[in-house]
């Protein structure tokens, strides 16, 4: 029989009421705050049907270049999203490894990339690289800066979810013969992954976002392409523009979130992971005279 850690007790009537009336007065402050701004939008005509048909007449050329402008986002984004989860893995990796020689060069790697602001990590690969020896285009340039950081944050991650795992799993599976590498691969991973699943995709989407810091180097991006209309159609449509790039990175992330919860619930409901761990199991049991 389960049992559950009981936090804080349950509301009562009047609690409950209580909630049920801030909750409605909060709703009421943020629709009126909503109206407000809508209403001094309007007086200083930034609601005009004009201002906004930039955003959908071709002829503007704002449409195209948004879009393009999302793609190489995107292209970054995903790049970085795939070298920075595989280094991190690997970092996290040697940080539980059992060899000090492995471990603490590891430790060192995490805590000294982890302590460096984004910013300053993308003015080194876009400033002293070169000097180095190692020339880089814009799109790698910001990449390396991505990665750098995002892999120690998300290689903390892995290791966090690992170690959340009762030990007694572990335990149980070397039991009966597994291998480290099988406990690792089939027992305390999978199980890691629905854990750790919120934090990964709440760091993915940070490091979405932080391609706009890629305006700095120069690059192309997202929020640099409509700074570069602001400067070229005027401020007048400053708003609208700013807008749009917002609705695209909000979007983006909803679809990145969409998509994190749907592999939760597929990895939870798929029977084949643990059809796979009893054959393995079957397979490792050592017979006993």
């Amino acid at each position: 029989m389960s049992t559950q850690t009981v936090l804080f007790d349950e509301l009562g009537p009047r609690g409950k009421k209580l909630v049920r009336i801030g909750t409605y007065i909060g709703a009421l402050l943020v629709a009126i705050l909503i109206a407000l701004a809508g209403l001094q939008l309007y007086n200083e005509g930034q609601l005009e049907p004009e201002r906004w048909e930039i955003l959908i007449n071709p002829d503007s050329g704002v449409p195209q270049g948004l879009t393009r402008a999302l793609f190489a986002t995107l292209r970054v984004a995903l790049i970085a999203m795939v070298i920075s989860m595989i280094l991190g893995t690997l970092l996290s990796a040697g940080r539980l490894s059992e060899h000090r020689w492995v471990r603490i060069p590891t430790t060192f790697i995490v805590q000294f990339f982890r302590g460096i602001p984004l910013l300053l990590l993308i003015f080194f690969s876009y400033l002293a690289l070169p000097r180095l020896g190692i020339s880089l285009d814009l799109f790698w340039t910001l990449i390396v800066g991505l990665t750098a950081y995002n892999m120690a944050v998300l290689g903390e991650i892995f290791r966090a979810g690992i170690l959340s795992i009762d030990k007694g799993q572990s335990e149980a599976a070397y039991a009966i013969g597994m291998r480290k590498s099988q406990v690792m691969v089939f027992v305390l991973v999978p199980q890691a992954v629905r854990r750790m699943l919120p934090a990964i995709v709440s760091q993915l989407v940070t490091l979405l976002k932080d391609t706009s810091l890629g305006f700095v180097i120069g690059y192309f991006e997202l929020l640099r392409q409509g700074r570069a209309y602001v400067d070229y159609f005027g401020a007048k449509f400053g708003l609208q523009i700013y807008v749009a790039v917002a609705l695209f990175y909000i979007l983006t992330n909803l679809a990145l979130s969409s998509f994190a919860r749907w592999l939760e619930k597929r990895s939870r409901s798929n029977p084949k992971a643990t059809k796979a761990l009893g054959q393995l199991v079957e397979d490792d049991l050592v017979p006993i005279d």
